[in-house]
C-alpha cells in the first residue's frame, strides 16, 4: 500500500501549486493594469496559459482533486471579473453591460457546478450529450474548451489594449478576431445557467415527492 494522503499533501499537489501561481500572476496584473499595458498583458496571459497546464499535470500525476477543480474555476472567474471591472472604468458608457456580463459569468458557473454536484456528478465538466449537446461538446473536448476560453480572454484583453492610444489598433484587431469565440462563450453561459436551473428544480421535485410519500 502507498503512503497515506493528507490534506496538506493535496493542497501541495503539483496542479494546485500551478493554481497558486495563477492567482499570484493575476494579482500582480491588477496592480500594473492602469499604467503598464505590455507588462500586464504578459503577466495576465501567463496566468491564463497556466490554466491549460494544471489540468494536464493533474491527469499526468494522478493528482485530480476537488480543491484543484474549485481553485481552477474560482481563479478563472475572479481574474475575468477583475479585468472586466477595469474595463467598466475605462468605458463607463458600457458599465451596465460589463456588470451584466460579470453577473452572467459568475451565476452560470456557480449554478452549473452546484447543480452538477447536487445531481451526483463528480465534476462540472461531466455533461451528457442528452443533457446539452453544446455543453457536452464544450466541456468534453479539451481543445474546444481551451480555444473558446482563450478567445474570451483575448477579447477582453483586446478591449483593454484598445483603451491605450498607442495600442488601440492592436486591440481592435484582437477584438475583431475573437468576437465569434467570445459570443459562443456567452451563449454557453446562458445555456449552462438554464440547464443548472432545470437540474436543481428536478432534484427539488424529486425530494418533494419523496417527502409527500412519507406523509
Amino acid at each position: 500500500m502507498g503512503e497515506r494522503v493528507t490534506s496538506q499533501t493535496v493542497l501541495w499537489y503539483i496542479p494546485n501549486q500551478i493554481g497558486y501561481l495563477r492567482v499570484a500572476t493575476a494579482v500582480v496584473s491588477l496592480f500594473s493594469m492602469r499604467e503598464h499595458p505590455v507588462f500586464t498583458s504578459c503577466v495576465y496571459g501567463v496566468s491564463c496559459l497556466l490554466d491549460a497546464v494544471d489540468g494536464t499535470m493533474a491527469r499526468k500525476y494522478n493528482q485530480v482533486s476537488r480543491v484543484g477543480a474549485v481553485l481552477d474555476m474560482v481563479t478563472d472567474r475572479c481574474a475575468t471579473a477583475s479585468l472586466t471591472c477595469f474595463l467598466a472604468v475605462v468605458y463607463p458608457q458600457w458599465c451596465v453591460v460589463f456588470q451584466l456580463l460579470i453577473s452572467l459569468d459568475l451565476a452560470s458557473h456557480y449554478m452549473h457546478m452546484y447543480a452538477s454536484l447536487s445531481a451526483g456528478s463528480e465534476s462540472h465538466k461531466q455533461v451528457s450529450r442528452d443533457s446539452s449537446r453544446l455543453l457536452h461538446w464544450y466541456y468534453t473536448r479539451r481543445d474546444v474548451l481551451f480555444t473558446v476560453c482563450a478567445f474570451n480572454e483575448v477579447f477582453y484583453m483586446g478591449l483593454y489594449l484598445y483603451g491605450f492610444e498607442r495600442f488601440a489598433r492592436v486591440g481592435a484587431v484582437l477584438v475583431a478576431v475573437c468576437v465569434p469565440g467570445y459570443l459562443f462563450k456567452q451563449v454557453a453561459n446562458v445555456v449552462q445557467l438554464r440547464r443548472a436551473a432545470v437540474i436543481l428544480a428536478t432534484v427539488d421535485a424529486r425530494d418533494a415527492s419523496e417527502r409527500l410519500k412519507r406523509m
